[in-house]
């Protein structure tokens, strides 16, 4: 098969034909049909995740056909059209057998700790666990789409979050994260504020839900402007970069009795980032990760996108081959990209 691979961290990735993969017993291939571009895979290319052994594949937003299956799994069968959530629960350990899988304790992602899905096939354990049936009517496009940022956003909006109706929600950083949060925060009937240093990025917060939008480099006390916008704090925000500074924007634009949700991956020099604990305890507030979401709770996702109440479609800001894809994730480096890049020809 083709597949996008890089030796290096931080070098040049090469299209190269590499053994096709087979299942595990309890395992499927999916010949993948698109894959999203992720800054988690940036990540994981400038070697700030310790699973990745060299060669390496990237990819884990991913979205296809079911190829081929092992011979203990049950509830798939070939030609099936399937996604996976990012990270893969083994279906035994406490926290999979407390419906956690997401955090699993020994878990598997695929493009991190295997071969992940810049490819044509990519192999997928556990799958009576961990695959999502697609509605007919959603693309493998769209679906991509969904495979990390969209549904971490969901879990962080939806229930880390706790977000109701009528409160406001303040997202630092407009990214394929960021964007996804907006427009299930707007679902949600949430007054949303969206906060970037990109022009073009914040046009695309209010085109997906941002009822307010904020540059954190134009406006002159960022912190300020948000408490005076929701009248005294947001209920809840999201760090959907994961820098030492939007992480302490986030706390900051906080109410009393507030939520703070970490969605951005806080890694290499931001990994032991400061918090001002002093007023997570004077205002009572709540500190929350939020790290993908279990496969068994998709549906009232895919029901809200079916019905049109989500759109992640807008989401996307264009579609590449396999080829291209090669500089569209070194480029990340440059924060280059408006939006959810999708690989769809391989």
């Amino acid at each position: 098969m083709r597949a996008a691979v890089y030796e290096a961290f931080q070098q040049p990735l090469s299209i190269q034909n590499v053994p096709d993969p087979t299942p595990a017993r309890d395992g499927v291939v999916v010949r993948v049909q698109a894959t999203g571009i992720c800054r988690s895979d940036w990540h994981g290319w400038m070697g700030h995740d310790s699973d990745i052994a060299l060669p390496h594949v990237p990819g884990h937003e991913l979205a296809g056909i079911v190829e081929a299956i092992g011979t203990e799994v049950h509830r798939w069968q070939t030609g099936d059209r399937v996604t996976v959530p990012f990270a893969v629960g083994c279906g035994h350990c406490p926290q999979c057998l407390s419906g956690n899988q997401h955090i699993c304790d020994d878990y598997f992602q695929p493009g991190f700790t295997a071969w992940g899905s810049f490819a044509q096939y990519v192999a997928i354990p556990h799958a009576d666990v961990n695959l999502v049936a697609l509605p007919q009517g959603l693309s493998f496009v769209d679906a991509a789409s969904l495979g990390c940022r969209f549904i971490t956003s969901f879990r962080a909006v939806v229930v880390q979050g706790r977000t109701a109706p009528g409160e406001w929600v303040v997202v630092h950083g407009c990214g394929g994260v960021g964007l996804s949060a907006i427009m299930i925060a707007h679902a949600m009937g949430a007054q949303v504020i969206g906060v970037d240093i990109k022009d073009e990025a914040l046009a695309l917060a209010t085109a997906v839900g941002a009822d307010h939008v904020l540059n954190a480099r134009q406006t002159p006390d960022l912190i300020e402007a948000i408490h005076d916008l929701t009248g005294g704090g947001a209920h809840v925000s999201l760090d959907a970069l994961g820098s030492a500074q939007t992480c302490r924007n986030a706390v900051l634009s906080l109410r009393k009795r507030g939520r703070q949700v970490q969605v951005g991956l806080m890694v290499a020099d931001y990994k032991d980032a400061l918090i001002p604990m002093n007023l997570v305890i004077a205002r009572e507030l709540e500190i929350l990760g939020s790290h993908g979401m279990q496969a068994h709770a998709y549906e009232p996702m895919l029901d809200m996108i079916m019905a049109g109440t989500l759109q992640p479609r807008k989401l996307i800001g264009g579609t590449v081959t396999l080829e291209q894809s090669l500089t569209a994730l070194t480029s990340m480096s440059n924060f280059a990209i408006t939006g959810v890049t999708v690989i769809d020809r391989f």
